[in-house]
Parts: structure tokens; C-alpha cells; sequence
């Protein structure tokens, strides 16, 4: 091994990415990933549980965002305004890691397991909102329905957004895809 350099974890995550990308989830090891990032597979095992985590790392933080951002949502917000707010706050941050988001999703789309683990991810995601809905005083069904019907939005915006060619921004995506929601809803 060389010598120590800083960044394990941001290293291995780098890794792992690339070798998903050239051979495949199913064929890449963790031997393999943390002999790319120069580390040692124990130093691997400190960071990530298994291989699979490296692409879902950052779930937690998705979550502590989106909840932000929706209690930091003005009162008189309508519940689906508030989502719509979380959403927003979440756009920002997908926005600098556009290349990454794509290879990560290629991986992903073409591994079932990982398109599991996908929908999981969401589903917590959309209880989390549900739940701070709630908090605000939002009654079921009503803070259910805005947070799945929030993160039906995201998906299908952050699909669109890996998959363009023409860069447009996460927010506009996620905006025009609120107001699909919202038409579909009116009956128009």
C-alpha cells in the first residue's frame, strides 16, 4: 500500500463508481474497489458496509435536507407547497454533482438489487416528509398524499435530469413536474 493520503472514504466512493461503470455492480469486489483507491479492504469495511452502500451514502443527508427545508417552509405554506419548498432546497445540492448523479443512475438502472434499494431510499424519503408534515400539523391523509405525491416529483424530475443532454436545472425540472402533478390533479 502506498502511503497514507487523506480522503478514504471520498476515494473508495470514487472507486467504486468507476469500476461499477467499466465491468459492472455484479462483477466488481470489494478487493478490487479498495485496491483502486489505494486502500486496504478493512479500510473499505471502516467506511461502507458492503459494495451496495456506496451508492446510497448520502440517503441521510437527503433526508436531513429535505426535512430542513420543509420545516423551514412558511406556515401558511400549503402542504404540497411545503414539499414543493424541500424539493427546492434539495435541487441546489443535486445541481453541482450532475455527472456523478448520472453514472451513479446507469449503475443503478441496470441492477435490480440497486433499483431496490432505490425505491427504499424514497420510501423513507416520503415518510420522513410525511411525518414532518405532521409535526406541522398537517392530518393523514393529507401530509401521506403531499410527501408521496413530493417524492413522485422528485423521482420522475431527477430521471429527466440524469438523462437530458441539455443541462437544464433540477429545479426547473422539478418545478415543471409539480405542475404536471398539479394539472393532472385539477383535471385539466
Amino acid at each position: 500500500m502506498s502511503r497514507w493520503e487523506p480522503n478514504a472514504r471520498g476515494r473508495l466512493a470514487q472507486a467504486a463508481l468507476e469500476l461499477y461503470s467499466e465491468r459492472g455492480y455484479e462483477q466488481t469486489t470489494v478487493t478490487e474497489i479498495a485496491r483502486r483507491a489505494g486502500l486496504t479492504e478493512r479500510t473499505f469495511f471502516r467506511h461502507y458496509a458492503d459494495k451496495r452502500e456506496v451508492l446510497f451514502e448520502g440517503s441521510t443527508s437527503l433526508e436531513e435536507l429535505l426535512v430542513g427545508a420543509l420545516n423551514g417552509a412558511p406556515e401558511s405554506a400549503t402542504p404540497i407547497d411545503a414539499v414543493a419548498a424541500a424539493l427546492d432546497a434539495a435541487a441546489a445540492v443535486f445541481e453541482e454533482r450532475r455527472e456523478h448523479s448520472q453514472r451513479r443512475q446507469k449503475v443503478i438502472a441496470a441492477n435490480a438489487e440497486l433499483r431496490e434499494r432505490e425505491l427504499i431510499k424514497l420510501a423513507s424519503l416520503s415518510a420522513a416528509l410525511a411525518d414532518a408534515l405532521r409535526r406541522r400539523g398537517v392530518t393523514d391523509p393529507a401530509a401521506s398524499l403531499a410527501a408521496e405525491a413530493g417524492i413522485a416529483v422528485f423521482k420522475i424530475a431527477y430521471e429527466r435530469w440524469v438523462g437530458e443532454t441539455n443541462q437544464r436545472q433540477m429545479a426547473q425540472l422539478i418545478r415543471e413536474s409539480l405542475d404536471e402533478l398539479k394539472a393532472v390533479t385539477a383535471g385539466k
